[in-house]
């Protein structure tokens, strides 16, 4: 390819962009843009160290850069609801712009390209859990009962556990997931709490809302679930705590079976090896406001 070439790419790329680049990730969505007269790349991995060309220029110019994650077939759904030809590269902007607002997208910071990419699908598997979560909790309703909304009622109970998790949890940097099975799939949800110099716990807010929402799925629906928390602190081995849905409340597990969720695959179930230099232990006692409440359940 010429220099000419190279340079009229980069144009092309660049008159696309709206400070939000829609990234295409993989092969099979690269090839299903390629069906446009306008999209002018033939081979997705060129195509890739040319992205990762401009927002390297972008960023040496000072501009910021996002980049979303470019779903060919949305793209084409949002073309028809708007009524705008897809193969017109203003459409893609369009649709870009947009991207930035409500779809998965992270800030370029000079990262490479193959660390960018995961984190960007991560990104979207993540928000596609939460909105999932969300819109089963939002489906449960008013209990028969008492009628309270089941789903609201579960999230602020799921509030309350998370905050006394992480308060009896030993200082330092703690790592938790959550899983709930079979509504009708798995949905994990994992969250990173980690202390700041003066010992402040510093939670990224949108972590935290998809945590709680996964949480709060499992004491609504009353489906097997669990939450793992590790913690890791300068000069002490990592210790890892667990402890099972049960109720609206959250039971600990033994050590041993702490070891045993830690060294299952979630997805296969198959065995893996413990790690060496980590402690399996009994979870700190939440109190009364971890148990499952008396009474009734929804």
């Amino acid at each position: 390819m010429t220099n000419t070439d190279h340079r009229t790419m980069r144009r092309v790329l660049n008159r696309e962009l709206a400070g939000t680049i829609g990234l295409l990730t993989d092969e099979h969505d690269f090839r299903a843009m390629r069906r446009y007269r306008t999209f002018t790349f033939d081979d997705h991995r060129t195509y890739l160290r040319q992205v990762e060309l401009l927002l390297r220029t972008r960023a040496s110019e000072g501009s910021h850069t996002t980049v979303a994650l470019f779903d060919p077939q949305e793209y084409a759904e949002f073309c028809t609801e708007t009524g705008l030809d897809p193969d017109v590269p203003s459409s893609r902007t369009r649709y870009t712009a947009e991207l930035a607002a409500t779809g998965p997208a992270l800030a370029y910071e000079g990262q490479p390209l193959d660390d960018l990419v995961p984190a960007l699908v991560d990104e979207a598997v993540r928000q596609a859990t939460w909105e999932y979560a969300s819109t089963l909790l939002a489906r449960l309703g008013a209990c028969a009962t008492c009628g309270e909304d089941v789903g609201r009622a579960a999230f602020t109970r799921a509030s309350a556990l998370l905050v006394r998790v992480l308060d009896t949890s030993p200082p330092g940097n703690r790592h938790l997931v959550c899983t709930v099975s079979g509504t009708p799939e798995m949905v994990v949800a994992v969250l990173h709490a980690d202390e700041d110099s003066t010992g402040t716990t510093q939670l990224d807010e949108a972590e935290t809302l998809e945590f709680t929402t996964v949480l709060a799925l499992g004491i609504a629906t009353q489906r097997p679930g669990g939450l793992v928390m590790r913690t890791s602190a300068p000069g002490t081995t990592d210790r890892i705590y667990g402890w099972r849905l049960r109720g609206d409340g959250l039971e600990p597990l033994t050590a041993g079976e702490v070891f045993d969720a830690y060294c299952t695959d979630i997805e296969s179930g198959d065995l893996v090896s413990p790690e060496s230099g980590v402690d399996y232990c009994v979870p700190p006692d939440l109190g009364e406001d971890g148990d499952p409440a008396p009474g009734h359940h929804h």
